[in-house]
């Protein structure tokens, strides 16, 4: 599971102000235009730099491939409830196999099914690849045999940025690495 990113694009990635980012997964970027507005706006500082200009008739700066913001943005202690942060949870995987198909088959499943009063929640979706959603259809979880690995759960912002590192996007420019991954080990 990758995110596409072209470097071609020049990205920046975006720091909150005390230097982490703003998300890992996925990764806070803002496209070199918003970065370059941001920095006329006064909003950001400019913390690294693309070996890369841009220019106009009068004016010209290197492209700024790391920025933190000026004041800084207190991260929200519960995840939105959305399709992705659920498959971001179950780590891309589904909660019924244990297999990791890819995005475009994954889908969500009602543990309890809406048809037999079952709500659309944190504690009541998981993860599930297409064959085992339709396996499963609208069978209670003993009904169908069918239980998932985990049990549903909300899952804090933390949780969601460290399975989120699990899955880097395919292109990491080598400015932004000593702001991603502070909890790796240090090669000695």
């Amino acid at each position: 599971m990758t995110i596409a990113v072209k470097p071609e694009a020049h990205p920046t990635l975006v720091l909150n102000a005390d230097y982490r980012p703003l998300s890992y997964y996925p990764l806070s970027l803002w496209s070199w235009q918003d970065a370059i507005k941001a920095v006329f706006l006064d909003r950001v500082n400019i913390v690294a730099e693309y070996d890369f200009n841009i220019s106009s008739p009068s004016f010209q700066m290197p492209l700024p491939s790391v920025v933190s913001l000026k004041n800084y943005v207190k991260p929200s202690s519960t995840p939105a409830f959305t399709r992705f942060n659920v498959f971001l949870r179950d780590s891309f995987k589904c909660q019924y196999c244990g297999t990791s198909p890819s995005q475009g088959e994954l889908t969500f499943d009602h543990v309890i099914p809406r048809s037999k009063g079952g709500i659309t929640s944190w504690k009541n979706v998981c993860a599930a690849c297409s064959p085992c959603n339709l396996r499963k259809a609208n069978k209670m979880p003993k009904e169908a045999q069918m239980f998932p690995r985990q049990t549903p759960y909300i899952p804090h912002v933390e949780q969601l940025h460290k399975n989120g590192r699990k899955f880097p996007p395919n292109y990491l420019h080598e400015s932004w690495m000593d702001f991603l991954y502070w909890d790796v080990e240090l090669e000695p």
